[in-house]
């Protein structure tokens, strides 16, 4: 796993004797308002989970509807060698449908009554500068680094308060770079100033780190390296390799792989952390069709852990080919296999309309090494032992179906309606990754998606 230390700044030096990329941005700029743009979005979201077998009596399931109303402004930058602009977002929130004993889907933020706030609205924004093609920004920011990447499952994006660093100057080479001291899960929460944590043991740290890029060797080859730091908590490490193999116009096979290494960094305040996860997929298209082959595997002790606000599951930082929709088949030594199927109808005369159906199992979940005293292996204060959270032999199965449909042209053009079925089903091993402590889960999904274009 040396490879995953390099750098991209070494990446960077490695092409930097290459072709300087094309035109720079700064020079074509046309000006701060000249290249301004604002979209307004609207988006519906029903969200209903079935617990089936909940052993808690507080709730036997979800079931909340809300509508959201985002609007994202972006400006040009001024004329000259260095550019300067800014960027802000609105958010308002609307709840349509929720009740006290079945909320907590993540819509919407909870007062302090345990009741789902009515409405709920913030607003962000940043400034940024940019010089030839690199841009600097600091504030609100939208980060999809695959080592920091925050939400966009519920109504509103995640956003991150800090400085990220963005540069094309070589053509095909694109560098990310970011620091990060703050979150915000764009539903369940209106705090801008949110706690950097794990998504399983809920530990803060006080700021992240990342650098990485990607870079595209041809037109079908391509691949991204980042390392991370989560102070005092791990380094973590990310590779990807894409490779898109065309037959012919209608024929071809992408392959598809991800690897992360995460270390434990300084206090280690999740403890002594060692862990590979990995996948790879195999995608072969044919027409309307296409055909998914995907394994994952996770070589530690501990599940593999990714970034979120307040140890909410509420991050994107999980870049492996069998996170879905449910579950990201990420417990201890877990090995998981997935089978998917994608029809896009456009090639039978109903462009706009796609389905999918997956189908994913997991086996050998195995917490039984787990460090004791961490959040893995607690230990009881009243009897003086530890207890393993996470079973030595978990089972899980997940199946999702969706069916998707976008208008293509009319007054509704761009409007998408999806809707997202999810089954999943674990044995008692597997209680620690169900909702509130279950081992079977039902999920509806209804989202509606109309994006305007203002400017």
């Amino acid at each position: 796993m040396q490879v995953m230390k390099w750098s991209a700044l070494a990446l960077a030096v490695t092409a930097g004797s290459m072709q300087l990329a094309f035109a720079s941005a700064q020079e074509e700029s046309k000006g701060f308002v000249e290249d301004s743009n604002l979209t307004l979005l609207n988006k519906n979201f029903f969200f209903y989970r079935d617990f089936r077998n909940n052993p808690s009596t507080s709730q036997n399931y979800r079931k909340e509807w809300a509508h959201g109303i985002s609007a994202m402004y972006e400006s040009g930058f001024t004329q000259g060698t260095v550019g300067f602009g800014v960027d802000a977002h609105g958010m308002l929130g609307l709840k349509l449908d929720s009740g006290n004993g079945t909320n907590g889907t993540g819509l919407l933020p909870t007062g302090s009554d345990g009741r789902s706030q009515d409405d709920y609205s913030y607003a962000g924004g940043s400034v940024k500068m940019q010089v030839s093609n690199t841009q600097l920004k600091y504030g609100n920011l939208f980060p999809t680094a695959p080592v920091f990447a925050t939400g966009t499952a519920r109504l509103f994006p995640g956003s991150a308060e800090g400085f990220q660093l963005l540069s094309s100057e070589i053509e095909g080479l694109n560098i990310d770079a970011g620091h990060f001291t703050s979150i915000r899960d764009g539903s369940s929460s209106t705090n801008s100033h949110g706690e950097i944590t794990t998504t399983y043991t809920g530990i803060a740290s006080d700021s992240a780190d990342y650098v990485g890029g990607s870079y595209s060797f041809t037109d079908n080859v391509s691949a991204s390296l980042y390392g991370s730091e989560l102070e005092d908590i791990w380094r973590q490490y990310y590779g990807n390799l894409n490779w898109n193999i065309p037959f012919s116009d209608s024929q071809a096979l992408n392959l598809d792989f991800n690897v992360y290494r995460t270390l434990d960094e300084g206090k280690s305040l999740a403890g002594d952390l060692d862990s590979t996860a990995w996948s790879a997929a195999a995608a072969y298209s044919i027409g309307a069709h296409k055909f998914t082959l995907a394994y994952q595997n996770v070589n530690g002790d501990e599940p593999f852990d990714y970034i979120s606000m307040d140890g909410q599951n509420s991050g994107d930082s999980i870049y492996l080919a069998n996170s879905v929709q449910y579950s990201d088949f990420n417990g201890p030594n877990e090995k998981s296999l997935q089978v998917r199927y994608d029809l896009n109808m456009a090639e039978y005369g109903v462009p706009g309309l796609s389905f999918m159906a997956r189908y994913i199992s997991g086996k050998d979940v195995d917490g039984s090494d787990a460090q004791k005293g961490g959040a893995f292996f607690p230990l009881n204060e009243e009897t003086g032992e530890f207890e393993q959270a996470i079973g030595d032999d978990g089972k899980e199965w997940e199946r999702d179906i969706e069916a998707k449909y976008v208008f293509q042209d009319g007054p509704a053009k761009d409007l998408s309606i999806r809707v997202r079925h999810a089954t999943w089903r674990g044995n008692k091993d597997m209680a620690f990754f169900g909702s509130a402590g279950g081992t079977a889960n039902d999920e509806i999904r209804v989202i509606t998606e109309y994006p305007l274009d203002i400017l």
